[in-house]
C-alpha cells in the first residue's frame, strides 16, 4: 500500500491542474489566466477552431488520464484497473488519429459518454441516503436525455460543445486571474482537499438538479417535435425490378390529393429519365390540368427551387407540389387553359443521386417529365411546352431549354423562363466565399458538396474542413421545410466567421472546375426570359446582371426584366408584377409571337 501511495498522488495531481495552479505565485496565475481567457473568448466565437482544439484536448486528456491510472494502479495488479487505463489511452490515441480527417466521432462520443454516465448514476442508486439518490437520479436522467439529443442532432451538439468549451475555458482563465489578484493583495493559505470537496448548499443542489432535469426534458421534447412532420416515402416511389432504358417512359400514375390552385385536377407520376452518368434513372412529379379544358392543353414544365438534396424532400410527397405559395402566376393556369408538370428531379422521391446545380441531371428530369405527362390516359395535351423555373429551378430551366434540341427533340419547347435563377454556380460560390455569414450560405455549400461528391469522382467530403463535415452531412440529410433545418442554418451562421467550410477556395481545383462546367451558356433555340428582383438576398442582382451581360456578349438574344424592391421569394408573391409579365410572355410564346431582345 505504501509503495502505491506516491503514484496515486501523482495521478491525483495530473488530474487536478486547477488545484496545482492555485498554489502558483500570483503573477503566474494572472499571466496564465489572461492568456487562457483570451483563448477561451476566441474559441467561443470561432466554433470550428474550438472543435479542433477540443478534439486535441480530449485526446490528450484521455491519454494522460489513462497513463495516470496505469501509474497509480501499477501496484494493485488489478485486471480492471489495467484495462481501464489501457482503454483511456487507446481512446485518446484514436481521437488524435482521427483529427486529421474528421471530428464526426466527437458528437457520438459525447452522446455515448452522457448516456453511459447517466446509466451509471441510475445503477448506483442502491447506495446512500434517499436525498442523495434522488439527486443522483435527476442528474442521471438529465444526462441520458442530453445524450439522446446529442445523438439526434450531432451538428447542433458539436456547435454547443464548441461554444461551451470556449466559454468554460474563458471562465477558467478569469478564475485564475481573480485568484492571482486576491493572492497579490492578501496571500491566503492554499485550499485543502477538504475545502475543495466541500459540498454546496443542499437547497442549491436540489434547485440545480430540478433545473437541469427540466431543461433536459424540454430539450428532448422540442427535439422530438422538430423530428415530426418529415415526409415518409410510400410504395409509389419504389423502383421496379426492370427499369426501361428509354427515358421519359411513364411507369405509374395515380390521383394527387394535394392542395391545388382553383380549377385544377392533378396526378402523381413516376417515370424514367437519365442519370448524369448516362445510365437509366427514375424520377417523379405531379401533373395538373384544368378540370374543364377545351381542346389540347399546353404544358408549363415547372422546375422547383431548393428544397434540399435528400430523397424525402420531393415536393410530390407533400400536399403543396403545385401551389400559389412560392410559385408564380398559378391563377393563370386554369384561366388560360394551361397544364403544368412539376418534376421532383431524379433522386428526390425516387432512388438516385439528386443533381443539385448539376445541369445535365436537372435538365433531363424536366424534359422527361413532359414526355411522361403526354402518356397519361384521358389527357389531351398540346405539343407546345413552356419551361418555368425559380432559383435552383431557374438553373434547371436554363439547362432544359438548351438541352431540348439534342436530348429531347420530340419536346416542343417554345420558351424558357428563368426566375431568380442560380444561373452561375461558380459566381455564387465566389460570393459565398466573400460573404460566408450570409443566411443559408452553409446550406447551399452543403447541398452542392453533397450532390457533387455523389456525381463527380474528383470531389469528395475530403474537400470539407474536418470540423465542418458533420454540419455538411447533416444539412444534406434534411429538407429546407423541416424544422430541424433551423439547426443547420444557425450553425452555419455561427461558424461563418471561423474556418471556411471548404478546405480550399471553391473557385479553384476540382470544385471550381465542376461549378464552371455547370454554368448554362446556351444556345437556346426558343425565346429566353430572365426575371430578377433587385433586392434578392440569395441570388444577388449584380450576379444576374453579369450573367446576362455575358450571354448578350456571346450573341444570345433574351429578355431581361428586373423588379425593384423584390427579394428572392418576393418576385413570386401574388402582388408582384412578375406574375403579369410572365403570363403575358407565356401567352406570346404559345401564340408563336417573336420576342424582342433586351440585349444592347
Amino acid at each position: 500500500m505504501s509503495t502505491a501511495t506516491p503514484y496515486r498522488r501523482l495521478s491525483h495531481r495530473v488530474r487536478a491542474l486547477p488545484g496545482l495552479l492555485a498554489r502558483a505565485p500570483w503573477w503566474v496565475l494572472v499571466a496564465i489566466g489572461t492568456a487562457t481567457t483570451a483563448l477561451g473568448l476566441l474559441l467561443a466565437v470561432r466554433p470550428l477552431s474550438s472543435l479542433t482544439v477540443l478534439g486535441i484536448y480530449t485526446g490528450v486528456s484521455c491519454v494522460v488520464s489513462g497513463l495516470g491510472d496505469l501509474i497509480a494502479r501499477r501496484a494493485d495488479r488489478g485486471r480492471l484497473s489495467l484495462l481501464t487505463g489501457i482503454g483511456w489511452v487507446l481512446a485518446g490515441v484514436a481521437v488524435l488519429a482521427w483529427l486529421g480527417r474528421s471530428l464526426q466521432l466527437l458528437g457520438p462520443f459525447v452522446a455515448g459518454l452522457l448516456v453511459v454516465s447517466g446509466v451509471v448514476r441510475l445503477l448506483d442508486l442502491r447506495r446512500g441516503p434517499t436525498s442523495e439518490r434522488l439527486l443522483a437520479g435527476a442528474f442521471g436522467l438529465s444526462e441520458i436525455a442530453f445524450g439522446a439529443v446529442a445523438w439526434l442532432w450531432p451538428d447542433a451538439t458539436l456547435l454547443v460543445i464548441a461554444i461551451l468549451f470556449g466559454v468554460r475555458t474563458a471562465g477558467f482563465g478569469l478564475s485564475l486571474v481573480w485568484r492571482g489578484i486576491r493572492a497579490a493583495r492578501r496571500p491566503s493559505p492554499a485550499p485543502t482537499d477538504a475545502t475543495a470537496r466541500r459540498p454546496g448548499s443542499p437547497l442549491l443542489r436540489w434547485a440545480a438538479a430540478g433545473a437541469v432535469l427540466l431543461v433536459a426534458g424540454a430539450t428532448l421534447a422540442v427535439s422530438e417535435q422538430f423530428r415530426q412532420g418529415v415526409p415518409v416515402l410510400d410504395g409509389f416511389y419504389d423502383a421496379p425490378d426492370d427499369v426501361p432504358d428509354e427515358p421519359g417512359q411513364l411507369l405509374r400514375a395515380e390521383p394527387y390529393d394535394g392542395v391545388l390552385p382553383e380549377g385544377l385536377v392533378a396526378y402523381r407520376i413516376f417515370y424514367t429519365t437519365t442519370a448524369d452518368d448516362g445510365v437509366p434513372g427514375l424520377a417523379s412529379g405531379v401533373v395538373a390540368v384544368p378540370e374543364a379544358a377545351e381542346g389540347p392543353v399546353p404544358l408549363i414544365a415547372w422546375a422547383h427551387g431548393t428544397v434540399g438534396v435528400a430523397r424525402a424532400c420531393a415536393p410530390s410527397l407533400g400536399r403543396y407540389a403545385i401551389t400559389p405559395e412560392g410559385m408564380p402566376a398559378m391563377d393563370a393556369l386554369a384561366r388560360n387553359g394551361w397544364g403544368m408538370v412539376a418534376t421532383d428531379y431524379i433522386g428526390q422521391g425516387t432512388e438516385g443521386d439528386f443533381p443539385y446545380l448539376i445541369g445535365q441531371g436537372e435538365g433531363r428530369s424536366v424534359l422527361d417529365s413532359v414526355r411522361a405527362a403526354h402518356q397519361l390516359e384521358d389527357l389531351d395535351l398540346a405539343p407546345e411546352t413552356v419551361i418555368w423555373g425559380h432559383s435552383q429551378g431557374g438553373h434547371a430551366a436554363l439547362w432544359a431549354g438548351q438541352l431540348a434540341p439534342t436530348y429531347a427533340p420530340d419536346v416542343d419547347v417554345v420558351g424558357t423562363a428563368a426566375l431568380s435563377a442560380a444561373s452561375d454556380p461558380l459566381a455564387l460560390a465566389e460570393l459565398v466565399t466573400d460573404h460566408p455569414g450570409a443566411l443559408g450560405a452553409s446550406l447551399g455549400i452543403s447541398f452542392v458538396l453533397a450532390a457533387y461528391s455523389w456525381t463527380y469522382p474528383d470531389i469528395s467530403m475530403d474537400d470539407v474542413h474536418p470540423a465542418a463535415r458533420t454540419l455538411v452531412e447533416e444539412a444534406a440529410a434534411r429538407c429546407t421545410g423541416d424544422p430541424g433545418t433551423l439547426f443547420t442554418v444557425l450553425t452555419g451562421v455561427a461558424v461563418s466567421q471561423d474556418t471556411p467550410i471548404l478546405r480550399a477556395d471553391p473557385s479553384t481545383g476540382a470544385v471550381g472546375r465542376r461549378l464552371r462546367e455547370n454554368v448554362p451558356l446556351g444556345p437556346w433555340p426558343a425565346p429566353l426570359f430572365i426575371g430578377q428582383g433587385t433586392d434578392d438576398e440569395v441570388i444577388v442582382a449584380r450576379l444576374q446582371d453579369d450573367y446576362v451581360a455575358r450571354l448578350c456578349a456571346a450573341g444570345r438574344p433574351l429578355q431581361y426584366t428586373t423588379y425593384a424592391g423584390r427579394n428572392h421569394m418576393g418576385v413570386l408573391e401574388p402582388g408582384s408584377p412578375l406574375n403579369a409579365d410572365l403570363e403575358q410572355w407565356t401567352q406570346d410564346r404559345l401564340a408563336g409571337l417573336p420576342q424582342q431582345s433586351t440585349c444592347p
